[in-house]
């Protein structure tokens, strides 16, 4: 691999905390589609608040598997990809590359999208029409000069709507004894059992678990937002640009690490709290209050209730009960956000991937030109992805929760060989004056052992 080691340079001052916002809302509008919109809600309405322990872990694993990904771009101002092929030569960008294309080439949620969107406009071809939403998400794309930049604005506008709308309304249904089942599922206790019920599919509840939050390689993207953000030591790096609208840039892969002195260390500290702080509001605080909130209100609603559908369909279940215990505006209404919300979450989804495949298909050809062609690299992952997103709903497969599910229990088995990735990365490659504690590498090992755990088990359930 033709890498060169990194140049070396000076911090600059972090910058307000308020001017950092910018990449956890793209990861928190990773995981709204999935496990906060379908998954998590879905187990509540069908098993209870007695599982939603598992979304606390889920999220607060991820909280600090993504700060790891943080940590190595802050401190050398390239992306975790590139570190880890100094080490592992070709096989890390091959890895990333099938590991990434293979788990999401399954539009779970854009069908999800497409299901609500159709009931709504008395559309029945979800293939069609989710087919047209994956063409819309390219047109988006497409368009849109610089690709991090309207990512970001777009997922910003979605989660400042939908997500105060949701804890709007889930206040107005439920009941003390609805919030009563939120606190003591918390705590694993739900109706007649502890932490999970015995008929729950277990596939289902790893594809939650994975999903609370962003999942799979989609953590690793934190690496190239912060880069494209410029936080640390990325503030010299450039950013990915639109083929059509955008202006042509150098882009570089290698970064540069920080001299290793007492006021580089004092800055590089005060950056990792802000980010810190940035991710744990965010993605941590927000991501959960979301689940919780999605999740009660799909209990108040729906659980317990006859004809509760095992599908995606329990949301339009939602809407019905909203449309006739409230007013029918406010059940068109928490429909057509979450239409939009999953639409997004989909959009996000294909541009975290698009740009981790372009990443390493320039690490993997590690030629002087390919920096340069990683803009084309991307559109090219792009509508590779939508190509076969439509040909997977168009060959009859509109399933939603069962495409999710699929991608989710694969997207576990990625997260566990990530944190294993990451944390062999930032043992031995940062400076010790920047390197995890001894609980933050606790943490990684643990997640990683959890992930495989589960993956492995889910596998023999299926099997056997």
């Amino acid at each position: 691999m033709n890498l060169p080691k990194p140049a070396t340079g000076n911090l600059t001052q972090a910058p307000p905390l308020k001017k950092l916002l910018g990449p956890s809302f793209i990861l928190l509008g990773l995981g709204l589609g999935s496990g906060e919109l379908i998954l998590w809600p879905y187990l509540s309405a069908n098993f209870g608040l007695g599982i939603i322990w598992g979304a606390v872990i889920g999220i607060t694993l991820q909280f600090f598997l993504n700060m790891e990904i943080s940590r190595y771009t802050l401190a050398y101002g390239e992306s975790v990809f590139v570190g880890l092929a100094r080490k592992l030569s070709f096989v890390s960008p091959i890895w990333f590359l099938i590991s990434t294309l293979i788990p999401w080439m399954w539009p779970g949620v854009v069908t999800s999208s497409a299901v609500i969107l159709g009931h709504l406009l008395g559309i029945k071809n979800i293939g069609l029409l989710g087919s047209i939403l994956l063409l819309g998400i390219g047109a988006l794309y497409t368009l849109g000069p610089v690709v991090y930049k309207t990512q970001e604005s777009l997922q910003k506008a979605v989660i400042f709507l939908g997500v105060p709308f949701v804890f709007l309304l889930t206040l107005f249904v439920a009941t003390p004894s609805d919030w009563s089942a939120l606190a003591a599922g918390l705590f694993g206790v739900g109706e007649g059992f502890n932490f999970l019920p015995v008929s729950i599919p277990i596939a289902t509840f790893l594809a939650a678990f994975a999903y609370s939050g962003a999942g799979g390689n989609l953590n690793m993207g934190q690496s190239l937002y912060v880069k494209e953000k410029g936080y640390g030591m990325a503030s010299f790096s450039s950013k990915l640009t639109s083929i059509v609208t955008g202006k042509k840039t150098s882009l570089s892969l290698v970064g540069k690490k920080f001299n290793d002195n007492t006021k580089n260390r004092e800055l590089f500290r005060n950056w990792w709290r802000k980010v810190n702080t940035e991710h744990f509001i965010v993605f941590w605080a927000t991501g959960l209050v979301t689940m919780l909130m999605l999740s009660t209100l799909s209990y108040a609603t729906v659980f317990g209730k006859e004809g509760n559908p095992t599908g995606i369909n329990f949301v339009i279940n939602q809407g019905t009960y909203l449309a006739a215990n409230i007013a029918p505006i406010i059940g068109t209404l928490f429909l057509s956000v979450a239409a939009v919300m999953l639409f997004f979450t989909q959009f996000s989804v294909f541009g975290t991937t698009s740009r981790i495949m372009s990443e390493n298909l320039a690490i993997l050809l590690s030629s002087k030109a390919s920096p340069n062609k990683m803009r084309y690299y991307f559109f090219i992952f792009l509508w590779i992805q939508i190509i076969l997103g439509i040909t997977v709903l168009l060959s009859g497969f509109t399933e939603p929760l069962g495409l999710v599910v699929v991608s989710a229990v694969l997207n576990a088995a990625a997260m566990c060989v990530a944190c294993f990735l990451v944390y062999h990365l930032n043992t031995k490659t940062l400076p010790k004056s920047v390197a995890p504690t001894i609980a933050r590498k606790a943490i990684l090992l643990l997640s990683g052992l959890f992930y495989g755990g589960f993956t492995i088990f889910t596998i023999i359930d299926r099997l056997f």
